[in-house]
């Protein structure tokens, strides 16, 4: 992981956040199956759960088995044949403690909050733009059939890239990639570090993307989400933190996405543009 200036510091922390994407998700995960299984002893929710929870939520005496993740959204295996589903929205995140959580965060937005044999389980979101299911199996199924391919997974293969890409010929490739109906985990650092790697501009049409830029698009996916991954996940300001509460390194490792100057040639300027109406960044002498 390459060390930041302070200018690119200064930069990032002042002007950036993003929501919770693949990386930090998978994180989360990981973290929590460490504490898995584990029997919930009592669950108390906030009086405004109901702006998160489109279901009732009732986790008293039962079992967490697993926790397993498809894109952005988190599944909770319990008993009964039953999933807690948790989409963290903005601002959403979990917290593992030995102690209920008693920081001004914690205390004013810990909006369900699990005591279990060895301490708590808690969902902190401050602007509540998270979503939470408690579902059949069945139910569960249908709610992951929404969902395209997960960018982890096998079925996410070169071929299917190709095959969805030409599907949809005068999308442009940035505004293409976010579609969450096709590529589970994407968001808009992800992709706009992709669109770099891969020497891709995010503006291209998807009909002038030659196979080659195809295939060098997948192996960028890899790339960028390795390197968020291994560093626990990419936070910026006011943003994503882990379970617990500690920010992720992957801002290390973006190229173009708020930097000043593009980190793949080092001395061009990145340009800022929207797209949908979304901050899109690109190295003009790079990415053709």
């Amino acid at each position: 992981m390459r060390t930041l200036t302070k200018t690119q510091e200064t930069l990032i922390i002042s002007r950036s956040y993003a929501i919770p994407e693949l990386p930090e998700v998978e994180t989360i995960k990981n973290q929590i199956n460490e504490i898995l299984p584990l029997k919930v002893i009592s669950c108390t929710q906030s009086s405004v759960i109901s702006s998160i929870a489109h279901t009732p939520i009732d986790l008293s005496n039962r079992k967490i088995i697993k926790v397993h993740r498809k894109g952005k959204l988190l599944y909770f295996e319990l008993d009964k044949n039953e999933f807690l589903l948790s989409h963290l929205g903005m601002t959403g995140g979990w917290r593992i403690g030995k102690e209920r959580p008693s920081d001004k965060i914690g205390l004013k937005h810990n909006h369900l909050c699990i005591k279990h044999s060895k301490g708590y389980l808690s969902y902190i979101d401050p602007r509540r733009f998270g979503h939470m299911y408690q579902l059949s199996e069945s139910e569960t199924q249908d709610k992951l059939a929404e969902l395209g391919h997960d960018l982890r997974s096998k079925e996410f293969s070169i071929e299917y890239l190709t095959e969805t890409i030409k599907k949809y010929p005068n999308r442009q490739i940035k505004v293409h990639l976010l579609d969450q109906s096709l590529y589970a985990g994407t968001g808009n650092y992800i992709v706009n570090e992709i669109c770099a790697r891969a020497f891709v501009r995010p503006t291209r049409r998807n009909k002038s993307l030659t196979l080659t830029e195809i295939k060098k698009m997948h192996s960028a996916c890899k790339v960028v989400l390795d390197g968020a991954t291994q560093t626990g996940g990419t936070t910026f300001q006011g943003g994503y933190a882990d379970t617990t509460g500690s920010a992720g390194g992957g801002v290390g490792h973006l190229v173009v996405f708020y930097q000043k100057i593009c980190q793949l040639c080092g001395e061009t300027p990145v340009k800022k543009i929207f797209l949908a109406q979304r901050g899109t960044y690109y190295c003009p002498k790079c990415q053709k």
